[in-house]
């Protein structure tokens, strides 16, 4: 039972890792294309004769759009991430009750109690010992001596 548990765990942990493979190969991706956007807009530059105030001011303004969509995706991401989660405990849950259903269900096929059942029968013993050692404890009524009325003699 426990490796199947470290199973899970692993299994878990590679679809974390992978997921943050893709996040990482997505901010290549952004990275790399400012980059691109950097050289095209430095070779426009050249043939254009724009200022070098004026190329500033359009980098800085390409470099804020690409941070507002960096954030973008990631906010896209972290949402998708956490209905993955929440569909993943749901199944979970599913998934146990589904177990225990059958492992109940093989129990009483062996008819082999369930644990619920020998607790729930050894509370019924110690309540019926409590009642029987209450019962012992209490004193035995004594029967009372006969009185035997006595009638005065009859004197005459």
């Amino acid at each position: 039972m426990a490796t199947k548990k470290k199973a899970a765990r692993k299994g878990g942990r590679k679809a974390g890792e992978v997921l943050r493979g893709t996040w990482q190969a997505t901010l290549e991706a952004l990275s790399s294309a400012e980059r691109e956007v950097e050289k095209q807009v430095k070779l426009l530059m050249k043939r254009n004769k724009v200022s070098g105030k004026d190329a500033q001011a359009v980098l800085k303004n390409l470099s804020v759009r690409f941070q507002a969509e960096r954030k973008k995706a990631m906010k896209e991401l972290e949402g998708r991430l956490k209905t993955l989660q929440t569909r993943v405990k749901k199944e979970r849950k599913a998934a146990t009750r589904m177990v225990d259903d059958a492992v109940k269900a093989a129990l009483a096929a062996f008819n082999i109690p369930s644990r619920q059942e020998v607790a729930e029968l050894t509370r019924k013993v110690e309540e019926l010992s409590r009642k029987i050692d209450t019962v012992k404890r209490r004193p035995t009524p004594r029967p009372k001596p006969a009185v035997v009325e006595t009638t005065p003699a009859f004197q005459g």
